[in-house]
């Protein structure tokens, strides 16, 4: 049994949020263009989806951490797949950590530096618009 994860009252806490919610955006495919065949919206009409999920992340700051995480990923690679495992694929840090070979405080270290790295992305961001 895992324990949900809390972000109140922690530094850099609403980032870590913000990055929870694009995790669950981008695993349900919300960022992925995709061809839907005349058939599929026939039967879509026909049998409407129950309740859309209601993710607490607008589209377009969804876009613009992608793109952060992109960024993130070019300038360093390991601290970007861990953002994408951790917030992403929704790995424990300790599942990352036997994934590297290396300790979990280490993960957790880098972790926090990608996420001290993509708040001061989101931050010069804020301040262009």
């Amino acid at each position: 049994m895992t324990r949900p994860r809390t972000y109140t009252d922690k530094p850099l806490g609403d980032t870590e949020y913000l990055l929870e919610q694009w995790g669950y955006w981008r695993m349900d495919g919300m960022g992925v263009p995709g061809y839907v065949s005349p058939a599929a919206a026939l039967m879509t009409q026909a049998m409407p989806m129950s309740n859309p999920k209601a993710y607490r992340i607008t589209d377009e700051v969804a876009v613009a951490i992608d793109r952060i995480v992109a960024r993130l990923i070019a300038r360093a690679p390991r601290a970007g797949d861990f953002v994408w495992f951790y917030f992403g694929a929704k790995w424990a840090a300790l599942r990352i950590a036997r994934e590297y070979k290396i300790g979990e405080p280490k993960v957790r270290e880098e972790l926090k530096l990608a996420v001290g790295w993509i708040d001061c992305a989101l931050e010069q961001l804020r301040e262009s618009a």
